[in-house]
């Protein structure tokens, strides 16, 4: 979720937390009002009636309702001492809506010159609660929607705005590749706490740039260290072997060349791993995988020959993507070599190119491999001791790089190697 829908989210809940309990509160303060304002004329028509009574006796005989809103009856003299003034709500039928209706009604009790004492009652209409609820929850719908869309239209317009900035840097930081002359630029801003973290990701990368670079300059140094040693070494070696007359002699020495030529080829991949995983590979184009498939068969005709290994390519689609070329070819290399290398003298391969990734079978050992080791380090089979054990694990790197995938598995008596383009 964006930050932007994410803080929608939360001032949307809170925006309706806050309302709900305004509106419950405004409702009982409303009625409050209601009731002070109908007891408030409930007193003034009292008095008036009252008044009324005493000059014009024969309103003292209006024991019903009838026409008007009051009634008079009445009562022995305890009992208009001893009662009190009472307002209640309570339900009348009205000939108008033919239904019981919610009024509110004053008892009282007031006595004549002539020492005779009547009971009081007046009514007066009430605000029908459920018409008041139901109008006043529709008010409430409507109210939340504006709020809501208020706060939409404040979060895309005015906090997109202000978060800017933030966004622009966002951007310079997936543009930024270490290893590309291309200068960090974070974008100039007023608010203190984005400048600040401008400031702070400056600091970072420009640390990080000084550290790749003298990692990068000590790979290669070391690389280029190591190399001119070792060839001279293993042509020296060659030499002795030449000269050597003694069994013995010629087998210790080609040993010893088997493990410089083995320490050259681990030098070589470890100096790529670190070149993948340091990102120096950054230049990419659209690579057509079929046609470099059947260039890397091509180039290894030989060995497939030597070893009389049957291969068989079926391409059910046309697979490019964006890649850097020259590690396709090393990915492409290194898991074809891997199912020759690991076959057996007169097994098969299978290779299956789709639309979104290809597959490379072959035959061997007829037992799983341990799919969590495969793609590590020095990880080697039982029956390649003089393998690097790197191949697969810069298989995994140059995947990893291009956000694609690479697994394995092991099924119908094949070891399979599938790697996957991103979606």
């Amino acid at each position: 979720m964006k930050l932007l829908n994410h803080t929608l989210l939360y001032l949307s809940g809170s925006l309706i937390f806050i309302l709900s309990i305004w509106a419950v509160v405004f409702y009982f303060s409303m009625m409050d009002e209601v009731y002070d304002s109908i007891d408030d004329g409930l007193e003034n028509y009292k008095m008036l009636i009252i008044k009324k009574a005493i000059r014009d006796t024969t309103l003292l005989n209006k024991s019903r309702f009838d026409e008007s809103n009051y009634a008079i009856r009445p009562v022995e003299r305890e009992l208009a001492l001893r009662a009190r003034e009472e307002f209640k709500d309570t339900s009348m039928y009205m000939e108008y809506e033919e239904d019981y209706e919610v009024l509110r009604m004053l008892t009282t009790y007031f006595s004549t010159p002539q020492e005779k004492y009547y009971e009081l009652k007046i009514i007066a209409s009430m605000v029908e609660g459920d018409d008041l609820v139901g109008d006043f929850l529709h008010a409430l719908l409507w109210l939340y929607l504006a709020v809501i869309a208020s706060a939409f239209i404040i979060n895309n317009w005015v906090l997109r705005k202000i978060w800017k900035p933030f966004y622009q840097l966002q951007h310079e930081l997936r543009a930024f590749r270490l290893g590309e002359d291309k200068s960090f630029n974070p974008p100039p801003t007023k608010v203190t706490e984005f400048r600040d973290m401008n400031e702070t990701v400056a600091e970072l990368l420009k640390a990080n740039i000084a550290v790749y670079q003298q990692q990068k300059q000590f790979i290669e140094n070391a690389s280029h260290e190591l190399q001119t040693p070792l060839a001279i070494a293993i042509n020296k070696l060659e030499l002795l072997l030449e000269q050597s007359q003694e069994g013995g002699a010629q087998q210790l020495l080609a040993n010893a060349i088997q493990y410089l030529e083995r320490m050259t080829r681990l030098n070589k991949s470890l100096l790529l791993l670190s070149k993948i995983e340091n990102k120096q590979f950054s230049s990419e184009e659209e690579v057509n995988f079929n046609q470099r498939l059947t260039q890397q068969i091509a180039d290894f005709d030989e060995l497939i020959g030597y070893k009389r290994i049957s291969l068989t390519m079926v391409e059910k689609a046309k697979l490019t993507g964006v890649f850097n070329a020259d590690l396709a070819d090393i990915l492409i290399t290194n898991l074809l070599k891997n199912a020759i290398v690991h076959n057996r003298e007169g097994g098969n391969i299978r290779i299956v190119v789709a639309a979104d990734g290809f597959e490379i079978a072959n035959t061997g050992r007829e037992q799983p491999l341990d799919a969590e080791k495969m793609f590590t380090r020095f990880y080697r089979s039982a029956d390649q001791p003089s393998s690097t054990g790197l191949g697969l694990a810069v298989v995994k790197a140059i995947a990893q790089l291009h956000r694609a995938s690479v697994t394995y598995r092991y099924d119908g008596g094949m070891h399979r190697f599938y790697f996957q383009l991103p979606t």
